[in-house]
């Protein structure tokens, strides 16, 4: 009968191969395994920099019989050294042959890859981009991960602390659990390294794959719900300063999310937009930003409770003493003067996010059914120059800015939504109806709740109208400009209705669907 493995033994390490593109923090690890007689292997810049430590380091050209060749590109490929990687401690075959070849099991291996990611993201040349991608270090990591039963993998300098614990309170040794744990982790290396690479080779999409990875996660405190568990996969740190509050939860992530895709969208005045549930329930734009968010505010008073609040230039405070009246989750902008952040930091709870330019992906998923849905981002943005007005009448130049400013904020709200403005003021939004005519209904009587005169105000649909009751309905509120896709079979029966009741309508040609 095979005996199982005791996963509790100590098993000490004797040999270990080091070869590190990121030498910070392995100081201490080398120095823990001099002391403990571990007889170590390396290469290059890392065997110089053991070696500067005044540890005796044996080169691995002295195992192979072979130089560092193709200016570094070959090193450790070699099967004295993978052979002393991947055999196994319990096939007396393996044993035999390495005592055959005159080839050192190796109980450690300690790789940091070349950065591929960094040289990417830091605008580095095609040349410099593929000469970062890692041929040996990958191989070594995955052959001992592999074989993780009589071999420690250390695949990231992200885990130089986690190993100098381990082997300090545990007298140089590891146990096949935690040996385990290191591949698993290895694998999680390697994988998410590949993907990288392929996805920059695949940046014109001409393979048909879907390959996300993210090694940086955060636990929630919950998702949705509070019985459901949440994570975040991300660097946040990349995106905000947060500056005060508690941590972010799922829900807000998603409404932040959403704030910042719209305010993004209003770059050339002040600009202050309100969220809830994803949608506005209040945008803006004044001569001031403190103006801004005192009209943003006025669109729906009562849904901007406990809302996210973003704007798009730096809080001063006058603007800041306006929102502290306010109880709202997330306040995000470019900056917050001193004076206006010292005054928001007075509710411990309140979130504050400082932005950092980065540039967001283009492209957006979601996980349905047993798949994931990809799409690019909805950033097309329709000019006035491409307006088509379909109609006898003409929108006056008042009204084509509202119908500019109108159509921007359309795409931001979910489906079915109808987008009730003027040029510079969101009056009420229909959100998420079933129908396009509840969703009218739903914004005419919000409007009107808060005060909203509609006369000459103007209407946006984020798909075409089916049946022309829309802009009957729109028209017996004052609205007399109507900004909208077209592409419906009876598109000629909304137009007949504008011209014969002096209705202004514009045709974009891009629907907004937002689900």
């Amino acid at each position: 009968m095979q005996l199982q493995p005791n996963t509790m033994e100590n098993r000490k390490i004797k040999t270990a191969l080091i070869s590190v593109f990121n030498k910070d923090g392995i100081d201490e690890i080398v120095k823990l395994l001099a002391k403990n007689d571990v007889k170590i292997i390396s290469t290059g810049g890392t065997q110089k920099h053991i070696e500067d430590l005044g540890i005796w380091v044996t080169p691995a050209e002295k195992l192979t019989g072979y130089p560092s060749i193709l200016g570094g590109r070959v090193k450790t490929l070699h099967p004295a050294i993978f052979g002393g990687i991947l055999r196994r401690d319990d096939n007396p075959s393996d044993l035999n042959e390495l005592k055959e070849h005159s080839i050192e099991a190796i109980d450690l291996v300690m790789v940091d890859l070349y950065p591929f990611e960094e040289t990417v993201a830091n605008g580095g040349t095609e040349s410099e981009i593929i000469e970062k991608i890692d041929i040996g270090g990958i191989s070594l990591i995955r052959a001992a991960a592999k074989n993780f039963k009589d071999c420690l993998i250390v695949s990231s300098k992200n885990q130089y602390s986690d190993v100098l614990d381990l082997l300090q309170s545990q007298d140089g040794g590891t146990t096949l659990e935690q040996r385990k744990t290191f591949a698993a982790k290895a694998f999680n290396v390697s994988s998410h390294y590949d993907s990288a690479i392929f996805n920059y080779f695949n940046d014109g999409e001409s393979i048909d794959a879907f390959k996300a990875s993210e090694l940086n996660s955060k636990s929630l405190r919950y998702g949705e719900n509070p019985h459901q568990k949440g994570e975040f996969y991300g660097n946040l740190t990349e995106m905000f300063d947060q500056l005060n509050g508690k941590e972010l939860s799922y829900n807000n992530l998603v409404d932040v999310d959403a704030a910042v895709r719209l305010i993004d969208d209003f770059t050339e005045q002040p600009t202050f937009a309100i969220i809830k549930h994803t949608n506005a329930c209040g945008l803006a734009i004044a001569d001031t930003i403190e103006e801004a968010y005192v009209k943003a505010l006025e669109c729906d008073n009562v849904s901007a409770f406990g809302g996210i609040l973003a704007a798009n230039e730096p809080i001063n405070i006058a603007c800041a003493e306006e929102v502290n009246k306010l109880f709202c989750e997330v306040v995000i902008a470019p900056d917050f003067d001193e004076d206006a952040l010292e005054l928001l930091k007075s509710k411990k709870n309140r979130i504050l996010l400082k932005r950092k330019n980065v540039d967001l992906p283009a492209r957006e998923y979601k996980s349905i059914l047993n798949g994931v849905l990809v799409q690019d981002k909805d950033e097309d943005y329709e000019e006035i120059e491409k307006f088509e007005t379909v109609t006898k009448t003409q929108p006056t130049d008042a009204q084509v800015g509202a119908l500019k400013f109108a159509n921007k904020l359309v795409k931001h709200t979910k489906s079915n939504t109808i987008i009730l403005s003027d040029d510079k003021q969101l009056f009420a939004s229909g959100t998420g109806q079933t129908s396009r005519v509840d969703a009218l209904k739903q914004a005419i009587e919000k409007a009107k709740k808060f005060g909203f005169d509609l006369n000459n105000a103007v209407m946006a649909s984020d798909a075409f109208f089916p049946f022309p009751d829309c802009v009957e309905i729109a028209d017996k509120e004052g609205i007399k400009a109507v900004i909208q896709p077209g592409g419906s079979i009876k598109d000629n029966d909304s137009i007949t209705y504008c011209d014969r009741n002096d209705m202004a309508m514009v045709m974009t040609g891009v629907r907004h669907f937002k689900h």
